[in-house]
Parts: C-alpha cells; structure tokens; sequence
C-alpha cells in the first residue's frame, strides 16, 4: 500500500495512505537511499510503501521507499559533517525573511537559495511584517525586490496584521508541495495559520535579550490545503549550514553567474582575481548586483579549503 509521510518524530512516522487513512508507521530494519548518508534516512514528503501491522491502531511497517524527485538537505545541526534532509519531493521552496524585528540577513537568505538551486527546487522569499517597514526597510525591501527578480525568483510582500499579501501567497502555493522556513521569530507560524485556518500553529514573541526568535516547531511536519497542495513547516532555523557544495561549483547555484560562466577566459574562474572573468565584469556593468557578488565571495571563503 502506497503512503506519504507527512511527520517524522524520530522513530515514528505519520503517514497517509492512497485512500486518505493516517497510520503511525516505523520503519522495517535500515534502509540505506541514494547512497546519502544523513542523519535522518526518512524525510517528510518520501513516498513510501507500507504494511498494515494493527487496524484498530492504524499502526504500521514502512517495507519500501520510493526514490525522491528531489530534497533539500543541510548541515544537521547536532553533527557538522553529516547532513540532515529537510524534505523532499518538492514543487518549491519557500524562505520567510523580515527586515525587523528580527532582521535575515541577506547571507542566510542567499545560503537557503543556493541549498534550493543545488536540489534543483525552486525557491520563493517571502519578506514578512511588512506593516513595521519604516523609510530604511521600505528601501532595503525595494532593493531586495529588484536584486532577486532580476536573478529569476519571485518576491513577495506580506503582513499578517495588515492581512495584505497573503492571498497572492495563497495562490502561489496552490497544487504544489511548498516547503515553508526562516529563523525563528520571522512570523511563519502566525503567516501559516493565515494561510492555512484551523492550523493553530503555536506562536511566541520574538524574545527581547537576543533579538533572535524562539523555536516553535520542532520537527518538520505536512499539511494539506483546502485549495489543493501540501505546505511543509520545518522548525526555525538560526543558520543554514551548506553540505556538498564545492568551491568550483558555487557560482553554478547564482543563476545571475550561472549565464555567463561559459564567457569567462578559464575554465575554472572562482570569479575573484583571475583575468578575463565574465562575472566580474558584469559586476562593473551593473548586471549584477555587487551585494549578490559580494555574498557569493563571503559563502566562498566559508567553504574553506576542503572540497566541501
């Protein structure tokens, strides 16, 4: 019987079958998918094959795992050098930022992107809290529009108080399975709740001595819209730790550098002091963003030495 996974507690997963039916599952011995070594063989979105053990307990064994579309993976969090997927099988991604209270960084931002380009999702930022925008972030938010448009992602703007943006966003996720982050304290649980009535997603001020949210979520967990489409929560994240990601292959996940780097002179041009570089010069030419250069050069140099 084919299942989805919807919530994964560790040991125990929530799935639901062909027909509708939630069963609590586990696992049948250890699988071993696409050669990955992470810290969680089993994502939220894995299409799965399961065995009814008990009816009256809707309890049963995940037999077989179907191989993925696609999955975002990071760093885990607890193990530097293992990864930990987020999700998989994936129409889009979808990162909530604010410019107050608390402020992403536009390196977290690029970080959750460049993850999105080398899975292959296609990424959607979300500027939340709009309604706190004063004359500095209504221009940040200005440039910020402009600078990921131009690289090919969909900008939106929302408030939850203001209730303004949230049927656009309504109508991006429809039909499609819409992985949802950010940090803490950006509103996402508040922003789902809008989204999705009858969520009651738990929500927690951001707290005052760090200017960092608190977690709320704490496991990653699916839900269907009424609409049509799935949206998955993953817990807040205070960064976004890259895995697999070379030196040489970085440029490749900025799709502003990604059409251009056959114009480069050399073949492997890191795009910082070599002569002849196409990026460089498109720099110079304002085809590119200098903060988009910038945040590449600084995720480049925190790749260290090592291929990855």
């Amino acid at each position: 019987m084919k299942a989805t996974v919807y919530k994964s507690t560790g040991s125990w997963y929530t799935v639901k079958d062909e027909s509708g039916k939630w069963h609590n599952a586990r696992m049948k011995g250890v699988f071993k998918i696409d050669d990955i070594t992470s810290t969680n063989p089993l994502a939220v979105g894995d299409f799965v094959d399961i065995e009814v053990e008990n009816e009256l307990e809707n309890s049963a064994t995940i037999t077989v795992i179907h191989e993925r579309g696609n999955y975002i993976n990071r760093q885990s969090p607890r193990f530097k050098h293992q990864h930990h997927i987020v999700a998989s099988n994936l129409s889009q991604s979808m990162l909530v930022a604010t410019l107050r209270e608390p402020r992403t960084s536009q390196g977290f931002i690029d970080r959750f992107l460049v993850a999105s380009e080398m899975y292959h999702v296609p990424a959607v930022i979300v500027f939340n809290k709009s309604d706190l925008f004063r004359e500095k972030e209504e221009e940040s938010y200005g440039h910020f529009k402009t600078m990921y448009e131009a690289a090919g992602y969909q900008v939106f703007r929302t408030s939850t108080v203001e209730n303004s943006g949230i049927g656009e966003l309504s109508a991006a996720m429809k039909d499609k399975t819409t992985l949802i982050s950010g940090h803490s304290g950006v509103g996402k649980s508040t922003l789902l709740n809008h989204i999705l009535p009858g969520l009651k997603q738990k929500t927690r001020d951001v707290s005052g001595w760090s200017g960092k949210g608190q977690h709320t979520t704490t496991f990653a967990e699916m839900f269907d819209l009424p609409g049509g489409g799935r949206l998955i929560d993953t817990p807040g994240m205070r960064e976004f730790g890259l895995v697999e990601v070379s030196k040489q292959e970085l440029s490749h996940y900025f799709p502003e550098m990604r059409a251009r780097l056959n114009d480069c002179q050399f073949n492997n041009c890191q795009h910082i002091n070599e002569p002849g570089c196409a990026i460089k010069e498109a720099v110079r030419n304002g085809e590119i963003d200098e903060d988009r250069y910038v945040s590449y050069y600084n995720i480049l140099e925190s790749l260290g030495e090592k291929s990855y």
